[in-house]
């Protein structure tokens, strides 16, 4: 998969709450930049091999520049270890073009958006996005506490300010998030949109399960997940490439190939971008993304090679 890659500056940084940068970045010479949509994201080409794709928190309305909000996780494989200690301001930062994975449902007649401590900042974006539009919504902001928490200034100061709640695990119990009261009861053109930590996410995706949601209104960006990289080793015809390997139990399909010369492009490594979807010709993937839907996993046609593997004893993929 190739893609515009924009030669950008970090223009503005801001530390906020606990270990979060808020990062402002634009084109070295004023230029506008491409435009984005609510729930879009970038990819940030960090240093040789390493990308990572962070949800642009801006209004969609500024064209001057991208903005970031990125949360300096100790688990970090690298990428946002190097967001703290790179990107100063004045520094120079290779930029994909936006994408969107996560986007706001065009027939919505209202929407409810929670955002999880760092997963705020996809629905600061959508805030803004669906004020222009004239369209109701209701924003939910959790975290763990009021004095580590990035973005609350703004979001008081914001002209959507009075559809923000805040909840915080460290204050009373009258302010928590009371899901089912939030959720209410599912009705036509009602949408539902959350990101955050995964067991955060899949509590408010079960929850709207629960209170009768259909899945074409739950939608969902996922950060980071843990990858199972359990069960049996299998084979992989590379059928275009001509070259066939064995996937020992614990390895992935993409380091398999990598070790025959097949050089797949990555991003995420943890199946969320997309980055590495292969076709498959024959053999049933055992999916482990969370990026394609169930209607796709289904359809066993394609596979995220970094993480996913084989319900079969070989597969063949279109590379």
């Amino acid at each position: 998969m190739s893609e515009q890659v924009l030669n950008l500056v970090v223009r503005k940084r801001q530390e906020q709450g606990e270990g979060v940068v808020v990062l402002e970045l634009a084109d070295p010479s004023g230029k506008s930049l491409p435009a984005f949509e609510a729930g879009a994201h970038v990819d940030i080409h960090l240093k040789t091999g390493l990308v990572r794709q962070y949800s642009l928190c801006g209004d969609p309305a500024n064209a001057a520049v991208y903005r970031l909000g990125v949360l300096k996780d100790p688990a970090s494989r690298g990428g946002s270890l190097a967001v703290h200690e790179l990107l100063t301001e004045g520094a120079s930062v290779s930029v994909g073009a936006p994408r969107n994975l996560f986007p706001l449902a065009a027939d919505a007649s209202r929407s409810i958006l929670i955002g999880g401590g760092i997963g705020i900042t996809p629905m600061i974006a959508m805030a803004h996005q669906l004020t222009a539009q004239d369209s109701p919504f209701e924003l939910h902001y959790c975290g763990r506490s009021r004095s580590r928490t990035a973005f609350l200034d703004e979001l008081a100061d914001a002209d959507f300010a009075a559809c923000v709640r805040t909840h915080f695990d460290d204050e009373g119990e009258a302010q928590k998030l009371d899901l089912p009261a939030v959720l209410g009861q599912p009705a036509e053109g009602v949408h539902l949109y959350v990101c955050g930590p995964a067991g955060f996410m899949d509590w408010v995706i079960e929850g709207a399960r629960r209170a009768g949601y259909a899945e074409d209104q739950i939608h969902r960006e996922y950060f980071q997940v843990e990858v199972d990289a359990s069960g049996e080793g299998f084979e992989v015809e590379a059928r275009r490439s001509g070259k066939t390997v064995q996937v020992a139990e614990g390895q992935s399909i993409l380091d398999a190939l990598a070790t025959v010369g097949i050089k797949v492009e990555i991003s995420c490594e943890q199946g969320v971008c997309g980055t590495c979807l292969c076709d498959v010709l024959e053999g049933e993937p055992d999916h482990r993304d969370v990026y394609l839907t169930d209607e796709e996993k289904a359809a066993n046609d394609q596979i995220l090679v970094c993480c996913s593997r084989a319900r079969t004893k070989k597969l063949v993929l279109d590379i």
